[in-house]
């Protein structure tokens, strides 16, 4: 393999690294808000107007000369994309973690690659066949990810001592209490709405990539679809919430910061990443690496938290990484994904290129006065 290659496979791997530290980091900041009052529905709003302000001036300089017409088909696209994604998904998810823990939400998140490889399968996304080793491997690291995971948040098992866990930094272990009725109402309502909001997560994944085809502009496409779903998040807000106008206030707290770096992290910078990702790699190889996060976070709140380790939590963390290694090891053995931007070459081609489509017209012409004055003869 060729240094450049090299290079850019590199990007691709830090790419997806970014995106699972930004998630890390946003699901901590955004529980501790919703802690402190923050509504899911107007978060949601204010958090795509904060990519919008930021985002927006970079397409319009940027990509002002390689912008593709916006046609009808692309408007419902980027309609449905608003929906999925930045309404749906994200008040359910964050109304789900104000029911739950940010704990949960993100080991609840670990379904969104199995869900994404079979949506992008079944749209013929994602190359798989069955008689091969690669598919076998793809298919199998899914699983096994996604099974380490869980195993990291239903596993305990002994507690291994650590020189920066002391008991000190954190507090002593204490008896289990059982959860009330209440409690227990509630974690399985959280969780439901957390379920129901990876699946629109994964539908916007399976639709951008699909978008990305016919409109290869991925910051115009962020901040359109970040635009879109504060407008569809404003209404759905009022129609939720009706008449509430304390909900709609903000001051300079916690809520605040949660709502920039959400916004400007999360919904910006992670879609137009995201967008860089899948033109390559496909939808599949985006989510993969979700249950990577629980390691990020596990290892976060050790450092920072003081929180213990446990056996569990160890023996999670290897299966996961032994399932990417498979789906690496899949990934780099499909033929290549067509690329998008091939599409846009041919569009500047064929703007820039009128003479070329003259002078065929002109000989066509000519070739058929010939044959006219040669008929009669």
């Amino acid at each position: 393999m060729s240094r450049d290659r090299w290079v850019d496979q590199g990007k691709l791997y830090l790419g997806v690294l970014f995106l699972q530290v930004g998630y890390a980091i946003n699901g901590v900041i955004v529980k501790s808000a919703l802690n402190k009052g923050l509504n899911p529905c107007t978060f949601s709003v204010y958090r795509n107007i904060a990519a919008v302000v930021v985002f927006g001036p970079f397409a319009y300089y940027f990509e002002r000369n390689m912008r593709p017409k916006m046609t009808l088909s692309v408007f419902l696209k980027i309609m449905l994309l608003a929906q999925l994604e930045p309404v749906m998904d994200q008040i359910l998810y964050y109304t789900g973690m104000k029911y739950t823990t940010a704990t949960f939400a993100i080991a609840m998140c670990n379904i969104i690659p199995a869900l994404t490889f079979f949506m992008a399968w079944i749209f013929r996304l994602e190359k798989v066949n069955i008689k091969k080793r690669h598919s076998q491997a793809k298919i199998i690291g899914t699983l096994v990810t996604v099974g380490g995971a869980m195993i990291m948040t239903l596993v305990n098992g002994v507690l291994i001592p650590l020189p920066w866990t002391h008991m000190s930094r954190v507090h002593p272990p204490v008896a289990p209490v059982a959860l009330s009725y209440e409690d227990h109402r509630n974690m399985i309502k959280g969780a439901i709405m957390i379920t129901i909001g990876c699946f629109f997560w994964a539908g916007f994944f399976i639709l951008q990539a699909v978008t990305l085809k016919s409109y290869p502009a991925q910051l115009s496409l962020t901040s359109l679809i970040c635009m879109m779903g504060a407008l569809q998040g404003t209404v759905t807000t009022l129609v939720i919430e009706r008449a509430r106008r304390d909900i709609w206030s903000i001051n300079w707290d916690a809520k605040l910061f949660a709502t920039l770096y959400s916004g400007i992290v999360r919904s910006g910078a992670s879609y137009y990443v995201s967008g860089l990702i899948m033109k390559i790699k496909g939808p599949f190889f985006v989510t993969a690496f979700n249950p990577f996060g629980m390691v990020m976070v596990v290892i976060m709140s050790s450092f920072t938290l003081g929180e213990q380790i446990n056996v569990g939590r160890i023996v999670g963390a290897i299966i996961i990484v032994i399932g990417l290694y498979l789906i690496i090891w899949g990934k780099s053995k499909d033929p290549g994904l067509p690329d998008s931007r091939s599409n846009e070459v041919e569009m500047i081609d064929e703007e820039t290129s009128p003479d070329k489509n003259q002078e065929s017209d002109v000989v066509a012409g000519v070739i058929k006065e010939d044959r006219h004055v040669e008929s009669p003869v």
